[in-house]
């Protein structure tokens, strides 16, 4: 589990062999089943999560509904980032979807090795940099293509979730109706049907 750490961290920096022990010294292996919370409203997030099995979902409520704004795997990290970066009360939910196994670095832990080690620190600021680049990419993909064009491309990049996350939890996290969801589903299963046929 530490090796995909490690090639998650590669992406942005080379850490040396004590670096990555010192971080690995410090990161808490957490198990959890299925639709267990993290983290509730009106809590303070005190860790950064990556995940190195199962599947996670972050959402805040809008009325009675859950708008989800995050979908988290295996080699990524979830967070109610907010709150973790300012000490602010989360606004999120973050919950596993499927049964999970995380490894969390707490706040002050991350602190006292940006306090010893200046390479970590680096990488702090190059993972929050990619996580607001996320976010950004994310928004104006949102605007800029209309609710099929966003459908199409999820499926087609990321077909590991399109088969592990709930039908309602993909239609809350494309901002699409679930009867929208339903009909563009039922096309796509149908023109695919339609190609292996003709094939």
């Amino acid at each position: 589990m530490l090796n995909m750490l490690q090639k998650y961290i590669g992406r942005f920096i080379t850490l040396s062999p004590e670096e990555m022990a010192a971080l690995g010294k410090v990161m808490e292996v957490r198990s959890y089943g299925k639709k267990i919370r993290l983290i509730e409203p009106g809590q303070t997030e005190d860790y950064l999560h990556f995940v190195t099995k199962g599947l996670l979902r972050k959402y805040f409520y809008k009325g009675s509904e859950e708008v989800i704004t995050q979908l988290a795997r295996e080699g990524e990290l979830i967070s109610s980032s907010v709150s973790f970066f300012s000490g602010q009360p989360s606004a999120y939910v973050i919950e596993t979807i499927e049964q999970s196994i995380l490894f969390s670095l707490h706040k002050k832990d991350l602190e006292n090795l940006y306090s010893r080690y200046p390479r970590i620190e680096t990488l702090g600021r190059l993972l929050i940099t990619d996580l607001f680049l996320q976010k950004e990419y994310w928004d104006l993909d949102r605007i800029r293509y209309d609710t099929k064009e966003r459908f199409v491309r999820f499926v087609l990049e990321n077909t590991d979730l399109f088969r592990r996350v709930p039908q309602k939890y993909l239609a809350s996290y494309l901002n699409i109706k679930p009867e929208t969801f339903s009909r563009l589903k039922h096309h796509l299963t149908k023109r695919i049907a339609e190609t292996s046929a003709a094939n």
